[in-house]
């Protein structure tokens, strides 16, 4: 089972459109890997929603209450991520030896390191093994 972290902005895609590849993404990995988020992610998640979409904030809490996740620390890492704001998830990631980030960031999506691997929800689904 493989340790996958979730970036803040396909688990608002999930939420906000359910029949989504963001959200066939964040099921697959509920089904099938260790989901991995942070404090920031968390943070982000109450901050957005709370911004944009008051009427979600029950949903949300009830989703966390619901889902089974590891929580990683951000221990910085000497990688460097042009938006600072995406470098406590990056380096919690790194810390943490997730092996997937699944994201839509293009600032994560630039990164060109050896692990963890950077995808996009489209580019993990098609990287999951079918069923038979």
């Amino acid at each position: 089972m493989r340790r996958v972290l979730v970036d803040t902005n396909v688990i608002i895609s999930a939420l906000l459109f359910p029949n989504s590849t963001p959200a066939a993404a964040l099921i697959n990995v509920l089904s099938n890997e260790r989901l991995v988020l942070t404090e920031w992610i968390i943070a982000e998640l109450h901050e957005v929603i709370s911004r944009k979409r008051p009427d979600l904030e029950v949903p949300l809490e009830l989703f966390l209450a619901g889902i089974d996740y590891e929580t990683a620390l951000a221990i910085p890492s000497g990688e460097r991520i042009a938006d600072k704001d995406d470098q406590p998830i990056l380096d919690a990631a790194i810390a943490s030896r997730v092996e997937v980030i699944i994201t839509g960031d293009r600032h994560f999506l630039a990164l060109d390191l050896p692990s963890p691997a950077i995808m996009t929800p489209r580019a993990y689904l098609d990287s999951f093994p079918a069923a038979d």
